[in-house]
């Protein structure tokens, strides 16, 4: 068993997981979009590969990560592709479309990890339970590296939707709100609270 095999329906009773509503960011205001990512982003809509996820990912995930990234100002490096094997036991291994973590850029992954963001062609429900996995899978990383109070936020994006939710525990706190493509910058606004509340965490591990 791996990442990709969780469901929404197996992912609860596999991990000792509970699902439930809630606002991960309510109070926070939309970023400024720089003019750069809205012509980047109309290009890669009238792009004919967009019928495949990984179309997707590079045409309209990545500028958006990449934009996320250039107004943080602390640590941050995206890893794209990258294995996330912690637990063969609970099915706990496998690739993962995008991490974020929060540190230095180099070639391996290093805790903590922030984000874990799954990206699908067009059915946000059928990736929750792949990347829900992959958040526990981050979460018991994490505490191997020392940081396990660290928040572990997740995301399934079809590009043009983006679903946030965050791990809390034995909770999975699925945001009552969906982001659009159509409005950049509250994208980039949840990023950047996810950013800032890890900044916090490490203000907290010192």
């Amino acid at each position: 068993m791996a990442y990709a095999d969780f469901t929404l329906d197996t992912v609860e009773p596999a991990l000792g997981l509970t699902i439930r509503p809630g606002e991960l960011f309510s109070g926070v205001g939309p970023q400024p979009v720089p003019a750069w990512l809205d012509e980047t982003l109309e290009l890669g809509h009238r792009s004919a590969a967009l019928v495949s996820e990984k179309a997707r990912s590079e045409f309209l995930v990545v500028p958006v990560l990449l934009a996320a990234r250039r107004a943080f100002a602390g640590e941050l490096t995206i890893f794209s592709g990258q294995r996330l094997d912690v637990d063969p036991s609970r099915g706990l291994v496998g690739e993962c479309d995008f991490i974020l973590a929060m540190t230095s850029t180099v070639p391996r992954l290093k805790a903590p990890l922030a984000t874990i963001l799954e990206a699908k062609k067009g059915d946000i429900e059928a990736g929750l339970g792949q990347c829900i996995a992959q958040s526990a899978g981050a979460r018991q990383f994490n505490e191997r590296g020392g940081h396990a109070d660290w928040p572990v936020f997740g995301c399934v994006t079809t590009g043009g939707e983006w679903q946030f939710f965050r791990l809390d525990a034995a909770d999975v706190i699925l945001d009552t709100k969906r982001y659009y493509l159509s409005k950049p910058g509250e994208i980039l606004a949840a990023l950047a609270e996810i950013f800032r509340l890890g900044e916090r965490s490490r203000g907290h591990d010192a």
